[in-house]
C-alpha cells in the first residue's frame, strides 16, 4: 500500500514533457522590423514561441519528437488582430428583426462567429460591446477549450447615455426601462466602470456620439459629456483598463481625445484640427472603412431601416477620406472592422481598403499586428512572431506585401502552436 502511494506521488510530481512544434515557410513578415525574413524556422514550445531564425542564421536545436508544420511556398505572418468586433451580432439580422429572436440566441451564434473569425486568420479580437456579458462567457469557453475561437479581449456592455447610441431606442414609452449600461453623470460613469470590471470587462467601451444603426439620433452628435468621458477614462486607467470610444462626430472625437480615451472608433467626421490633435496626443484611430460596401450593397434586405442606410450614405465616403488624412498626418492607426455589421469571417477584406485609401501593405498588416498589440497593452504575448509570444501564425500562398488581398483567405491558421485550419 505504501509502495502504491509513493509511486502515485512520484507520478504526479513528474514534469510533463514539453510539446514542441517547428514551423517552416518560404518567408516571414517581420512586423516589428518592417521587413521580411527568408526561410524562417519558428520553434514553439507549450504554445509560446522560443526562437525565430532565418536563412543564414544558425539553426536552433530542435528536440527529438518535435512536431513539424512545413509550409513550402507560403509566407507566414503573426496571427491577425481585429480591434473592433461584435461576435454576438449578425449583419444578416438587422433592425427590428432582432426582436424575433430570444436572448440566448445571440450567445449561440457567437460561438459560430468565433470559429469563423479564427479560421479567417484572426487569432485575437477585441469585442467592443455585448449584452448580458455574452462575450465574457464566450471568452471563458474558448480559453477553457470548450469552443474554438480567437483570444477575446472583452468589454461586456458598452456605456452610453439615455437615448443615445448604446441605449435601446426602438420601442415606445410603454416598454421604457433603464438599460444597465446607461449613465447620466460622472459619478454614475465611474460606478459603471467598476461594475463592468467586476464582471469580466477587460476593456471599457463608451458611446460618445450617435451612430448609424441607432434609432432617432444624429450620427455625429455628441452624447456623453467631457466630464463623463474623463471620469470613465480615469477610473478605467486606475483599474489597469483601456478605453475605446465609439465616435463619429468631430466634437465627440475631440472631447474623447482630450478626456484621455485610448482608442477612437469610426472617427468618420474628424476635422483637420482634430486629426492633428490625435497625432499630437498619439491617440489611436480605429476606422472600419470596409463595411460601407456591405451596408450599402445589402440596403434594407437584412431588416436595416432606411434611416440607417441614409446615415451610412452620408458618412461612408467622408470616413474614408478622413482615414486617408489621418494616415498622412501620422495618427497611429489600428485595424478594426466592426464585424457583426457585416458577416463574420470576412474581416480580411478591409486590408485592401486600407491600402486603397493610403496605407502601404506593411502599414496595414502592422495595424492588425504590432500596433494592435501595443494598443491592447499585450506586446508580451500577441502581435508578432517573436520569442515569448503565443505561437499564433497565419500563412498565405504568395507575398501579401505585393498582394494584400491574399490575407482575405489564409490557407493555414495556427493558434498557440495548434493547427486550426489547413487547406
Amino acid at each position: 500500500m505504501k509502495f502504491a502511494f509513493a509511486a502515485a506521488a512520484a507520478f504526479v510530481a513528474a514534469p510533463a514533457a514539453a510539446d514542441t512544434v517547428v514551423v517552416t515557410a518560404d518567408r516571414m513578415v517581420d512586423v516589428l522590423a518592417g521587413s521580411t525574413v527568408e526561410q524562417p524556422v519558428v520553434v514553439i514550445t507549450d504554445g509560446r514561441i522560443v526562437s525565430v531564425t532565418g536563412r543564414g542564421a544558425a539553426r536552433p536545436n530542435i528536440p527529438a519528437g518535435a512536431r513539424r508544420i512545413d509550409l513550402p511556398g507560403r509566407t507566414i505572418l503573426p496571427g491577425l488582430i481585429d480591434m473592433h468586433v461584435h461576435l454576438t451580432s449578425l449583419a444578416e439580422i438587422g433592425g427590428y428583426r432582432g426582436f424575433e429572436y430570444t436572448d440566448s440566441f445571440w450567445s449561440a451564434v457567437g460561438s459560430a462567429n468565433a470559429a469563423k473569425t479564427l479560421r479567417a486568420g484572426f487569432t485575437t479580437v477585441r469585442n467592443v460591446g455585448a449584452d448580458g456579458f455574452q462575450d465574457v462567457g464566450l471568452r471563458q469557453a474558448i480559453d477553457g477549450g470548450w469552443l474554438q475561437g480567437p483570444r477575446i479581449v472583452t468589454a461586456g456592455y458598452a456605456i452610453g447615455a439615455t437615448g443615445g447610441h448604446c441605449d435601446e431606442s426602438k420601442l415606445p414609452p410603454s416598454y421604457d426601462r433603464k438599460e444597465v449600461n446607461i449613465v447620466n453623470s460622472p459619478e454614475e460613469a465611474r460606478a459603471k466602470v467598476r461594475w463592468l470590471h467586476k464582471y469580466g470587462a477587460q476593456v471599457i467601451k463608451i458611446c460618445a456620439t450617435g451612430g448609424v444603426f441607432s434609432h432617432g439620433d444624429a450620427v455625429g452628435a455628441q452624447q456623453l459629456t467631457f466630464d463623463e468621458m474623463k471620469a470613465i477614462a480615469e477610473e478605467a486607467h486606475m483599474l489597469g483598463l483601456r478605453v475605446a470610444a465609439h465616435a463619429h462626430g468631430d466634437e465627440g472625437i475631440r472631447a474623447a481625445i482630450l478626456a484621455g480615451i485610448d482608442t477612437i472608433e469610426h472617427c468618420s467626421l474628424a476635422s483637420d484640427a482634430t486629426i492633428a490633435l490625435a497625432a499630437q496626443k498619439r491617440t489611436w484611430f480605429d476606422m472600419d472603412i470596409y463595411n460601407d460596401d456591405y451596408i450599402l450593397a445589402t440596403g434594407t434586405a437584412n431588416g436595416t431601416e432606411q434611416a440607417s442606410i441614409d446615415k451610412e450614405k452620408m458618412i461612408g465616403r467622408l470616413q474614408r477620406e478622413t482615414f486617408r488624412k489621418a494616415v498622412r498626418a501620422g495618427v497611429p492607426m489600428l485595424f478594426g472592422t466592426d464585424a457583426g455589421v457585416y458577416p463574420h469571417g470576412d474581416n480580411g477584406r478591409q486590408f485592401a481598403k486600407m491600402v486603397e485609401w493610403g496605407m502601404t501593405p506593411m502599414q496595414a498588416i502592422q495595424a492588425a499586428t504590432k500596433s494592435a498589440a501595443i494598443a491592447l497593452n499585450r506586446e508580451s504575448d500577441v502581435g508578432a512572431i517573436a520569442p515569448g509570444r503565443y505561437g499564433d501564425i497565419v500563412a498565405v500562398a504568395g507575398d501579401p506585401l505585393k498582394d494584400v488581398r491574399l490575407l482575405e483567405h489564409p490557407d493555414t491558421v495556427i493558434k498557440g502552436g495548434e493547427v486550426v485550419k489547413r487547406d
